[in-house]
C-alpha cells in the first residue's frame, strides 16, 4: 500500500444478498461477509465493499485513499481546504475519516495502523 493512492471503493446498497448475487453473476466478483451490514469484494482490479443503507442513494460510491498516518492526512486535508464529514473512527481492520473536497465530493482516508 502507498500513501495517498486510491486503495478501496465503497458503495451503498439497499440489500446485500441481491447486490452480491448481481456482481457475482455479472462480473465474477468474490465476496467476504462482515456481518449483516457489510460485504467486501475482490477479484475486480480494485478491492471494495458494499454497506447496507436505508437512505436514498444519490452518488453511492465512496473513494477511499490509504495513508499510514491519519493524523497527518487529516491535517493535510484541512489545510488544503477540505472539510471533515466524519472524524477519525475505528472499524474492523483499521481506522478512517471522511471529508468533503471544495467541490462537494466526499472521500475517505483509512489506515491499518
Amino acid at each position: 500500500m502507498q500513501n495517498n493512492h486510491i486503495n478501496y471503493i465503497e458503495f451503498q446498497a439497499k440489500e446485500l444478498v441481491s447486490i452480491k448475487q448481481f456482481y457475482s453473476a455479472a462480473f465474477g466478483w468474490s465476496f467476504t461477509d462482515y456481518g449483516p451490514n457489510y460485504i467486501a469484494f475482490s477479484g475486480c482490479g480494485l478491492d471494495g465493499g458494499f454497506y447496507k443503507s436505508d437512505q436514498e442513494i444519490k452518488n453511492g460510491v465512496l473513494v477511499i485513499l490509504y495513508h499510514e498516518n491519519l493524523t497527518v492526512a487529516k491535517a493535510n486535508v484541512i489545510h488544503a481546504g477540505g472539510q471533515l464529514s466524519k472524524d477519525i473512527f475505528s472499524f474492523p481492520g483499521g481506522k478512517r475519516f471522511q471529508f468533503v473536497d471544495p467541490s462537494g465530493n466526499e472521500l475517505a482516508v483509512w489506515s491499518d495502523q
